[in-house]
Protein backbone atom coordinates (compact mmCIF):
# COMPACT_ATOMS: atom_id res chain seq x y z
CA UNK A 1 0.00 0.00 0.00
CA UNK A 2 1.50 3.62 -0.79
CA UNK A 3 -1.16 6.04 0.09
CA UNK A 4 -0.26 7.46 3.32
CA UNK A 5 -3.38 9.01 5.79
CA UNK A 6 -2.54 11.30 8.33
CA UNK A 7 -2.76 10.45 12.08
CA UNK A 8 -7.07 11.07 11.89
CA UNK A 9 -7.34 9.37 9.11
CA UNK A 10 -5.61 5.92 9.50
CA UNK A 11 -7.60 6.02 13.11
CA UNK A 12 -10.76 6.07 11.04
CA UNK A 13 -9.68 3.02 9.06
CA UNK A 14 -8.29 1.36 12.33
CA UNK A 15 -11.71 1.70 14.49
CA UNK A 16 -13.52 0.53 11.51
CA UNK A 17 -12.56 -2.92 11.33
CA UNK A 18 -14.82 -4.62 14.44
CA UNK A 19 -11.85 -6.43 16.42
CA UNK A 20 -14.12 -7.05 19.21
CA UNK A 21 -12.17 -10.23 20.73
CA UNK A 22 -14.83 -12.82 19.97
CA UNK A 23 -14.00 -11.86 16.19
CA UNK A 24 -11.00 -12.49 14.27
CA UNK A 25 -8.46 -9.52 13.85
CA UNK A 26 -7.42 -11.13 10.55
CA UNK A 27 -8.71 -8.47 8.91
CA UNK A 28 -6.99 -5.20 10.61
CA UNK A 29 -3.55 -6.91 10.90
CA UNK A 30 -3.52 -7.59 6.90
CA UNK A 31 -4.55 -3.83 6.49
CA UNK A 32 -1.82 -3.05 9.07
CA UNK A 33 0.47 -5.53 7.27
CA UNK A 34 -0.19 -4.41 4.02
CA UNK A 35 0.13 -0.44 4.84
CA UNK A 36 3.51 -0.69 6.24
CA UNK A 37 4.87 -3.27 3.74
CA UNK A 38 7.99 -1.61 1.87
CA UNK A 39 11.65 -2.22 1.12
CA UNK A 40 13.86 -2.62 4.29
CA UNK A 41 10.97 -3.29 6.17
CA UNK A 42 10.20 -6.93 7.99
CA UNK A 43 6.70 -7.92 8.93
CA UNK A 44 6.06 -11.52 10.63
CA UNK A 45 2.77 -12.82 11.97
CA UNK A 46 2.49 -14.90 15.26
CA UNK A 47 -0.11 -16.94 14.77
CA UNK A 48 -2.83 -17.89 17.76
CA UNK A 49 -2.74 -21.48 18.10
CA UNK A 50 -5.74 -21.75 16.65
CA UNK A 51 -4.72 -19.95 13.66
CA UNK A 52 -7.64 -17.67 14.32
CA UNK A 53 -6.21 -14.73 15.64
CA UNK A 54 -2.28 -13.35 15.18
CA UNK A 55 0.01 -10.90 16.81
CA UNK A 56 1.95 -8.47 14.28
CA UNK A 57 5.77 -8.04 14.30
CA UNK A 58 7.12 -5.20 12.44
CA UNK A 59 11.15 -4.28 11.94
CA UNK A 60 12.23 -1.14 10.38
CA UNK A 61 15.67 -0.01 10.68
CA UNK A 62 18.99 -2.08 11.63
CA UNK A 63 19.31 -5.85 11.88
CA UNK A 64 19.05 -6.29 15.84
CA UNK A 65 21.70 -6.93 17.65
CA UNK A 66 22.65 -8.61 21.04
CA UNK A 67 22.93 -5.63 23.07
CA UNK A 68 18.98 -5.23 22.27
CA UNK A 69 19.18 -1.32 21.66
CA UNK A 70 16.55 0.14 19.99
CA UNK A 71 12.85 0.67 20.61
CA UNK A 72 9.43 -1.26 20.97
CA UNK A 73 6.45 0.10 20.43
CA UNK A 74 3.53 -2.05 21.44
CA UNK A 75 -0.34 -1.97 21.40
CA UNK A 76 -3.27 -4.59 21.07
CA UNK A 77 -5.29 -4.61 18.10
CA UNK A 78 -8.76 -5.52 20.07
CA UNK A 79 -11.46 -3.92 21.46
CA UNK A 80 -13.86 -4.57 23.93
CA UNK A 81 -17.71 -5.12 22.80
CA UNK A 82 -19.69 -1.85 21.93
CA UNK A 83 -23.00 -2.95 22.81
CA UNK A 84 -23.85 -0.88 25.09
CA UNK A 85 -26.87 1.77 24.79
CA UNK A 86 -26.36 5.14 24.23
CA UNK A 87 -24.18 5.42 21.78
CA UNK A 88 -24.21 9.19 19.63
CA UNK A 89 -22.93 7.23 16.58
CA UNK A 90 -21.77 4.30 15.21
CA UNK A 91 -19.21 2.77 17.49
CA UNK A 92 -17.14 1.29 14.35
CA UNK A 93 -17.04 4.78 12.59
CA UNK A 94 -14.83 8.00 13.51
CA UNK A 95 -17.27 10.42 14.89
CA UNK A 96 -15.55 14.15 15.16
CA UNK A 97 -17.33 15.91 17.88
CA UNK A 98 -14.86 19.26 18.03
CA UNK A 99 -12.09 18.54 20.21
CA UNK A 100 -12.57 14.73 20.50
CA UNK A 101 -12.26 12.07 18.44
CA UNK A 102 -15.40 9.07 19.33
CA UNK A 103 -15.37 5.30 18.37
CA UNK A 104 -14.92 2.03 19.81
CA UNK A 105 -11.35 1.65 20.48
CA UNK A 106 -10.31 4.89 19.40
CA UNK A 107 -8.74 5.53 23.36
CA UNK A 108 -8.62 1.88 23.70
CA UNK A 109 -5.85 1.96 21.67
CA UNK A 110 -6.24 2.23 18.22
CA UNK A 111 -4.81 6.55 18.50
CA UNK A 112 -1.72 4.80 19.91
CA UNK A 113 -1.83 2.43 16.96
CA UNK A 114 -2.24 4.85 14.39
CA UNK A 115 1.00 7.31 15.69
CA UNK A 116 2.98 4.46 16.05
CA UNK A 117 2.32 2.81 12.49
CA UNK A 118 2.63 6.28 10.84
CA UNK A 119 6.05 7.04 12.20
CA UNK A 120 6.94 3.80 11.01
CA UNK A 121 6.00 4.31 7.36
CA UNK A 122 7.16 7.88 7.73
CA UNK A 123 10.49 7.02 9.05
CA UNK A 124 13.90 7.24 7.05
CA UNK A 125 16.46 5.01 8.38
CA UNK A 126 19.34 5.53 6.79
CA UNK A 127 21.35 6.92 9.67
CA UNK A 128 19.38 4.81 12.48
CA UNK A 129 21.85 2.69 14.43
CA UNK A 130 19.33 0.80 15.99
CA UNK A 131 16.50 -0.70 15.01
CA UNK A 132 12.23 0.01 15.66
CA UNK A 133 10.05 -2.89 16.41
CA UNK A 134 6.34 -2.74 16.27
CA UNK A 135 4.62 -5.15 18.42
CA UNK A 136 0.91 -5.18 17.75
CA UNK A 137 -0.91 -8.09 19.80
CA UNK A 138 -4.29 -9.73 19.54
CA UNK A 139 -6.92 -10.54 22.52
CA UNK A 140 -5.19 -8.43 25.15
CA UNK A 141 -8.99 -7.29 26.42
CA UNK A 142 -9.61 -10.94 27.53
CA UNK A 143 -6.59 -11.89 29.48
CA UNK A 144 -3.46 -10.57 27.54
CA UNK A 145 -3.38 -13.87 25.26
CA UNK A 146 -1.71 -12.57 22.28
CA UNK A 147 1.27 -11.39 24.49
CA UNK A 148 1.36 -14.07 26.41
CA UNK A 149 1.57 -16.43 22.87
CA UNK A 150 4.66 -14.29 22.01
CA UNK A 151 6.54 -15.32 24.90
CA UNK A 152 5.76 -18.75 24.37
CA UNK A 153 6.16 -19.20 20.46
CA UNK A 154 7.95 -16.92 18.60
CA UNK A 155 11.49 -17.67 18.66
CA UNK A 156 12.95 -14.00 17.49
CA UNK A 157 11.10 -12.12 20.94
CA UNK A 158 13.98 -12.70 22.68
CA UNK A 159 15.87 -10.29 19.91
CA UNK A 160 13.38 -7.50 20.84
CA UNK A 161 14.89 -4.16 21.72
CA UNK A 162 15.08 -3.73 25.32
CA UNK A 163 13.07 -0.51 26.02
CA UNK A 164 9.56 -0.39 24.86
CA UNK A 165 6.39 1.50 25.55
CA UNK A 166 2.92 0.11 25.89
CA UNK A 167 0.50 2.36 24.76
CA UNK A 168 -2.41 2.44 26.74
CA UNK A 169 -4.17 5.35 27.75
CA UNK A 170 -2.68 7.23 30.50
CA UNK A 171 -3.10 10.38 29.42
CA UNK A 172 0.25 10.71 28.58
CA UNK A 173 1.61 10.46 31.98
CA UNK A 174 4.29 7.55 32.45
CA UNK A 175 3.19 4.67 34.71
CA UNK A 176 6.40 2.04 35.59
CA UNK A 177 3.88 -0.44 37.55
CA UNK A 178 0.38 -2.61 37.65
CA UNK A 179 -0.84 -5.34 39.25
CA UNK A 180 -1.24 -8.29 37.19
CA UNK A 181 -4.45 -10.14 36.71
CA UNK A 182 -5.46 -13.66 37.13
CA UNK A 183 -9.50 -15.68 36.30
CA UNK A 184 -10.27 -18.41 37.67
CA UNK A 185 -13.94 -20.51 37.33
CA UNK A 186 -15.07 -22.82 40.23
CA UNK A 187 -18.10 -25.66 38.89
CA UNK A 188 -20.00 -27.09 41.30
CA UNK A 189 -21.84 -30.48 39.83
CA UNK A 190 -24.68 -31.99 41.27
CA UNK A 191 -27.57 -33.97 39.74
CA UNK A 192 -31.04 -32.42 38.23
CA UNK A 193 -34.64 -33.22 39.48
CA UNK A 194 -37.59 -32.14 39.73
CA UNK A 195 -38.03 -29.99 42.61
CA UNK A 196 -40.95 -31.85 44.18
CA UNK A 197 -38.84 -35.04 44.61
CA UNK A 198 -35.31 -33.13 45.70
CA UNK A 199 -34.20 -36.58 47.17
CA UNK A 200 -33.83 -37.45 43.57
CA UNK A 201 -31.36 -34.58 43.03
CA UNK A 202 -28.88 -33.36 44.23
CA UNK A 203 -28.43 -29.09 44.69
CA UNK A 204 -25.24 -27.70 42.99
CA UNK A 205 -26.20 -24.38 44.13
CA UNK A 206 -26.16 -24.45 48.08
CA UNK A 207 -22.52 -25.54 48.04
CA UNK A 208 -21.59 -22.63 45.52
CA UNK A 209 -22.81 -20.42 48.60
CA UNK A 210 -20.25 -22.13 50.18
CA UNK A 211 -17.98 -21.30 48.38
CA UNK A 212 -19.17 -17.65 47.92
CA UNK A 213 -18.73 -17.16 51.57
CA UNK A 214 -15.66 -18.96 51.43
CA UNK A 215 -14.70 -16.26 48.52
CA UNK A 216 -15.57 -13.52 50.93
CA UNK A 217 -13.56 -14.34 53.66
CA UNK A 218 -10.40 -15.01 52.00
CA UNK A 219 -11.06 -11.72 50.57
CA UNK A 220 -11.11 -9.86 53.62
CA UNK A 221 -7.95 -11.61 54.62
CA UNK A 222 -6.39 -10.03 52.05
CA UNK A 223 -7.56 -6.58 52.16
CA UNK A 224 -5.82 -6.78 55.62
CA UNK A 225 -2.35 -8.47 54.24
CA UNK A 226 0.21 -5.21 54.13
CA UNK A 227 1.68 -6.79 51.17
CA UNK A 228 5.30 -5.89 49.02
CA UNK A 229 5.25 -2.80 46.62
CA UNK A 230 1.58 -1.67 48.24
CA UNK A 231 3.09 1.79 48.27
CA UNK A 232 3.03 2.14 44.85
CA UNK A 233 -1.22 1.68 44.87
CA UNK A 234 -2.11 3.77 47.49
CA UNK A 235 -5.94 3.95 46.78
CA UNK A 236 -5.90 0.11 46.69
CA UNK A 237 -2.66 -1.39 48.74
CA UNK A 238 -3.41 -5.06 48.88
CA UNK A 239 -4.92 -7.51 46.09
CA UNK A 240 -8.26 -6.85 45.17
CA UNK A 241 -10.67 -10.83 45.07
CA UNK A 242 -13.60 -10.05 43.13
CA UNK A 243 -16.57 -12.93 42.70
CA UNK A 244 -17.66 -11.15 39.19
CA UNK A 245 -20.56 -14.02 38.16
CA UNK A 246 -22.22 -17.10 39.17
CA UNK A 247 -24.38 -19.12 36.56
CA UNK A 248 -26.39 -22.09 37.85
CA UNK A 249 -29.94 -23.65 37.51
CA UNK A 250 -32.57 -23.36 34.94
CA UNK A 251 -36.02 -23.12 36.16
CA UNK A 252 -37.31 -22.52 39.84
CA UNK A 253 -38.93 -25.95 40.04
CA UNK A 254 -35.72 -28.19 39.12
CA UNK A 255 -33.00 -29.45 41.46
CA UNK A 256 -30.38 -27.00 39.82
CA UNK A 257 -26.87 -29.84 38.84
CA UNK A 258 -24.65 -27.28 38.33
CA UNK A 259 -23.56 -23.93 39.66
CA UNK A 260 -20.93 -21.74 37.96
CA UNK A 261 -18.49 -19.11 40.50
CA UNK A 262 -16.39 -16.91 38.11
CA UNK A 263 -13.81 -14.74 40.14
CA UNK A 264 -10.59 -12.49 39.59
CA UNK A 265 -7.63 -11.80 41.74
CA UNK A 266 -5.00 -8.70 41.30
CA UNK A 267 -1.60 -9.91 42.45
CA UNK A 268 0.92 -6.71 43.22
CA UNK A 269 4.24 -6.98 41.89
CA UNK A 270 6.36 -9.51 43.48
CA UNK A 271 3.52 -12.05 44.84
CA UNK A 272 3.55 -14.88 42.68
CA UNK A 273 -0.01 -15.65 40.48
CA UNK A 274 0.41 -19.66 41.33
CA UNK A 275 0.44 -18.70 45.79
CA UNK A 276 -2.55 -17.00 45.33
CA UNK A 277 -4.59 -19.35 42.71
CA UNK A 278 -3.64 -21.68 45.35
CA UNK A 279 -5.27 -20.34 48.18
CA UNK A 280 -8.33 -19.38 46.17
CA UNK A 281 -8.34 -23.18 45.21
CA UNK A 282 -8.04 -24.32 48.43
CA UNK A 283 -10.80 -21.96 50.02
CA UNK A 284 -13.06 -23.23 46.69
CA UNK A 285 -12.34 -27.15 47.74
CA UNK A 286 -12.58 -27.05 51.33
CA UNK A 287 -16.17 -24.84 51.23
CA UNK A 288 -17.45 -27.33 48.70
CA UNK A 289 -16.52 -30.94 50.28
CA UNK A 290 -17.83 -32.93 49.54
CA UNK A 291 -18.67 -31.60 46.36
CA UNK A 292 -15.66 -32.13 44.45
CA UNK A 293 -15.16 -28.98 42.33
CA UNK A 294 -13.59 -28.42 39.01
CA UNK A 295 -11.51 -25.79 39.07
CA UNK A 296 -9.81 -24.02 36.44
CA UNK A 297 -7.74 -21.15 35.51
CA UNK A 298 -9.02 -19.00 32.66
CA UNK A 299 -6.10 -16.08 32.14
CA UNK A 300 -3.05 -14.63 33.76
CA UNK A 301 -2.01 -11.37 33.26
CA UNK A 302 0.81 -11.02 34.96
CA UNK A 303 1.96 -7.69 37.05
CA UNK A 304 4.95 -5.42 35.73
CA UNK A 305 7.35 -3.46 37.76
CA UNK A 306 9.94 -1.39 36.22
CA UNK A 307 13.01 -0.09 37.53
CA UNK A 308 12.86 3.75 38.24
CA UNK A 309 16.09 4.02 36.56
CA UNK A 310 15.30 2.10 33.32
CA UNK A 311 16.64 4.35 30.48
CA UNK A 312 13.22 4.10 29.11
CA UNK A 313 11.58 5.36 32.49
CA UNK A 314 13.93 8.42 32.78
CA UNK A 315 14.03 9.56 29.40
CA UNK A 316 10.01 9.43 28.76
CA UNK A 317 9.71 11.28 32.47
CA UNK A 318 12.29 13.45 31.10
CA UNK A 319 10.11 14.12 27.92
CA UNK A 320 7.07 14.76 29.91
CA UNK A 321 8.24 16.90 32.95
CA UNK A 322 7.70 14.23 35.65
CA UNK A 323 9.33 13.61 38.74
CA UNK A 324 8.54 9.71 39.16
CA UNK A 325 6.23 7.34 37.39
CA UNK A 326 2.87 6.45 38.33
CA UNK A 327 1.28 2.82 38.95
CA UNK A 328 -1.91 2.18 37.08
CA UNK A 329 -4.75 -0.13 38.31
CA UNK A 330 -4.95 -2.30 35.14
CA UNK A 331 -3.21 -5.01 33.92
CA UNK A 332 -1.41 -4.54 30.06
CA UNK A 333 0.24 -7.09 27.81
CA UNK A 334 3.63 -5.55 30.05
CA UNK A 335 3.38 -8.46 32.09
CA UNK A 336 4.33 -10.30 29.59
CA UNK A 337 6.70 -8.71 27.45
CA UNK A 338 8.79 -7.87 30.47
CA UNK A 339 9.37 -11.96 30.77
CA UNK A 340 11.52 -10.96 27.25
CA UNK A 341 13.96 -9.17 29.37
CA UNK A 342 12.19 -5.98 28.30
CA UNK A 343 12.29 -2.45 30.08
CA UNK A 344 8.38 -1.84 29.65
CA UNK A 345 7.03 1.54 30.66
CA UNK A 346 3.00 2.37 30.08
CA UNK A 347 2.78 5.21 28.14
CA UNK A 348 -0.53 6.55 25.65
CA UNK A 349 -2.92 8.88 24.40
CA UNK A 350 -6.51 9.38 26.18
CA UNK A 351 -7.96 8.38 29.73
CA UNK A 352 -8.74 5.12 31.10
CA UNK A 353 -11.96 6.18 32.59
CA UNK A 354 -13.21 6.30 29.43
CA UNK A 355 -12.05 3.61 27.43
CA UNK A 356 -14.88 0.13 27.89
CA UNK A 357 -16.90 3.00 27.95
CA UNK A 358 -19.88 4.54 25.77
CA UNK A 359 -18.69 7.05 23.59
CA UNK A 360 -15.54 6.75 24.48
CA UNK A 361 -13.33 8.94 22.97
CA UNK A 362 -10.02 10.72 22.58
CA UNK A 363 -8.50 13.96 22.74
CA UNK A 364 -7.34 15.28 19.62
CA UNK A 365 -4.50 17.71 21.37
CA UNK A 366 -3.28 14.41 22.65
CA UNK A 367 -3.09 12.18 20.08
CA UNK A 368 -1.19 15.52 18.00
CA UNK A 369 0.96 14.95 21.78
CA UNK A 370 1.51 11.69 21.55
CA UNK A 371 3.07 12.27 18.05
CA UNK A 372 5.58 14.77 18.96
CA UNK A 373 6.85 12.69 22.07
CA UNK A 374 7.06 9.41 20.42
CA UNK A 375 8.92 11.08 17.15
CA UNK A 376 11.49 12.43 19.93
CA UNK A 377 11.59 9.09 21.59
CA UNK A 378 12.63 6.66 18.47
CA UNK A 379 15.20 9.45 17.23
CA UNK A 380 16.55 9.01 20.49
CA UNK A 381 16.74 5.23 21.07
CA UNK A 382 17.08 4.39 17.25
CA UNK A 383 19.39 7.18 15.91
CA UNK A 384 21.08 8.74 19.05
CA UNK A 385 22.38 5.87 20.85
Amino acid sequence: MTIHLTDAELLARLVAFDTTSRNSNHPLADFLCGYLERPGVRIVRNLSADGLKTNVVVWIGPEPEGDRRGLVLSGHMDVVPADEEGWRSDPFTLTDEGDRWVARGSCDMKGFLAVAANLAAEARTASWRAPLALVFTYDEEVGTLGAKRLTESFPEAASLPRNAIIGEPTSLRVARAHKGHFKMRATLHGVSAHSGYPHLGVNAIEPAGRVIAALAHLRRELEGERVANRELFPEVPFVPLNVGTVHGGSAINVVPDRCVVELGVRPLPGIPSEELAERVSRAVREAASPFEPEIELLSDSPPLLLDEGAPIHRHLCGLVGQSAGASVSFATDAGWLQRLGMDCAIFGPGSIEVAHKTNEHLPKDELAAARGLLERTIRHFCEEE
